[in-house]
């Protein structure tokens, strides 16, 4: 798990959270027959200020989410001098590709085929994740799931992405649980295509626990850490 324990002794609201949650990953993944250190914690700060950000370095997470193109490029700018991976896992416009490539890590948000085409490169791999939609409402982000495959083998052809896998958020009227294992059958179709792209993105604050049991490795966490968000700007 990639936020370790925090090599400090800090006693602050944020510490605790984090630890807190932490706590709650390892039991999940325990709980699932997995080892905690499969799993990669994101900690998603939209709308928080960059010194949260800074605090949650000091407190040993190297992974932050961000789902607004501006906001995210402000704070890694600000943040550059933290060895930190920015996920971008908000919806992305293909107008803004080439901008979040320049400091994003990974991008979680991949869902059509013109923004595939918006981030190809031959100036080095992206991490990706393909999005899915798990409603019935073509409004949603995320491709339909009669998409998967064609998406997934534009990924794959296209240079300048390296595909990791699935990212989905369950919807909320259906139970988490049974949303996920839609995931790991979606994940099953991904890896007959590209046997390396095996990792799931899912579960948030009120859900990560059913994520870990149906085989999330990429847990995206925001107010249970980070609070409630400030009023938006």
């Amino acid at each position: 798990m990639t936020t370790s324990t925090s090599p400090t002794s800090s006693s602050s609201p944020l510490a605790e959270r984090l630890a807190a949650v932490r706590a709650g990953i390892d039991d999940a993944a325990r709980a699932a027959g997995r080892s905690p250190d499969e799993l990669t914690t994101i900690v998603v700060t939209k709308f928080h200020p960059a010194s949260l950000v800074r605090e949650l370095a000091s407190l040993g997470v190297r992974d932050v989410g961000e789902n607004r193109h501006q906001e995210a490029q402000e704070k890694a700018a600000e943040l550059a001098d933290l060895d930190l991976a920015w996920h971008f896992v908000g919806q992305l416009q293909s107008k803004k590709a080439r901008q979040v490539r320049r400091y994003a890590s990974v991008i979680h948000s991949i869902d059509r085929f013109s923004l595939v085409d918006a981030l190809r490169s031959d100036e080095g791999e992206i991490d990706a994740f393909v999005q899915l939609n798990l409603t019935d409402d073509p409004g949603r982000g995320g491709v339909a799931d009669r998409d998967l495959e064609p998406l997934v083998e534009h990924v794959l052809t296209t240079p300048g992405l390296r595909l990791l896998g699935v990212m989905a958020v369950a919807p909320l009227d259906e139970e988490p649980a049974r949303a996920f294992e839609r995931v790991r059958a979606s994940s099953e179709r991904v890896r007959a295509l590209a046997p390396a792209a095996s990792a799931i993105s899912a579960g948030m604050s009120q859900d990560y626990r059913e994520a870990v049991a149906a085989g999330a490795t990429h847990l995206r966490i925001g107010t249970a850490i980070t609070g409630n968000r400030p009023t938006l700007r």
